[in-house]
């Protein structure tokens, strides 16, 4: 029996689509078998992250009104065998699907896959409610920034209020410069703040856009420095203790925050 995840933050544009698509290529690279799911019906980007676009026939709604069986509805990775996905719809809404349809898909897909990776809407309605619906764990994306991480401790709060207490971070985006120029939170802050393991820091790197502007993920061009930091963020996930880097350098950033977080 697999393992499902779903992928989130609360806030919109923290890179929740990128580190779907980086964090399930690079373990399917890893011999993991994986089944990426993007829950954000009516404005889906998973397929494009992922160069799958042109081959998307079928979605979850599909599968939900019986239109074909889920397994028909997968599209396969042709660079990585052991990678699918499974689209949302572009013409209905989040409405349109139920909490209990997602978790019904998520239970068919772990009997036969070892990760189950569900790409979060943003906001914390009916689409966070449905993507977290059928996940066992939750894996939190931030970036290092007061709104992010604001929103960040809020959608953890929602989790645990569900009972999903299996939650981990990723904080994405981190400029070192800027940590060591005191400009932007370390990774020790925002972790002293949200509370919840660290899995992962991805880097700010250029190749981040380009790959998804290419359709390609970054996991695929292991010479990047963000495709280096997504698989040891697999290798975590698979119970490998690879010890996180650290870049920490005092900023006032941390005290705003917490007030912030207080008020």
């Amino acid at each position: 029996m697999g393992k499902a995840f779903v992928v989130t933050s609360g806030k919109g544009g923290v890179g929740k689509t990128t580190v779907t698509a980086n964090l399930g290529t690079a373990l399917s690279v890893l011999g993991k078998t994986v089944v990426v799911i993007d829950a954000d019906i009516g404005l889906r980007n998973l397929d494009i992250v992922m160069g799958l676009e042109s081959r998307v026939v079928y979605t979850s709604m599909d599968v939900i009104q019986g239109n074909c069986d889920l397994k028909k509805a997968l599209v396969k990775d042709r660079r990585s065998e052991n990678l699918h996905l499974l689209a949302a719809s572009q013409k209905d809404d989040k409405t349109s699907i139920q909490p209990e349809q997602m978790r019904k898909i998520c239970m068919e897909l772990k009997e036969e896959y070892d990760f189950v990776l569900i790409d979060s809407p943003a906001g914390i309605e009916q689409g966070f409610q449905n993507a977290a619906a059928g996940a066992d764990a939750a894996v939190v994306v931030t970036t290092p920034d007061v709104a992010a991480v604001r929103d960040a401790d809020r959608i953890i709060g929602l989790l645990q209020q569900r009972d999903l207490n299996d939650i981990s971070l990723i904080i994405n985006r981190l400029d070192q410069a800027m940590v060591k120029r005191g400009d932007m939170m370390d990774q020790e802050d925002v972790v002293d703040i949200l509370s919840v393991r660290l899995i992962g820091v991805i880097p700010e790197d250029d190749a981040v856009v380009v790959s998804s502007n290419r359709g390609l993920p970054l996991a695929l061009e292991p010479n990047a420095m963000a495709a280096r930091a997504f698989k040891r963020v697999a290798q975590r996930l698979l119970g490998e203790e690879i010890p996180i880097p650290e870049f920490r350098e005092p900023n006032w950033f941390t005290g705003l925050i917490q007030r912030l977080l207080n008020s």
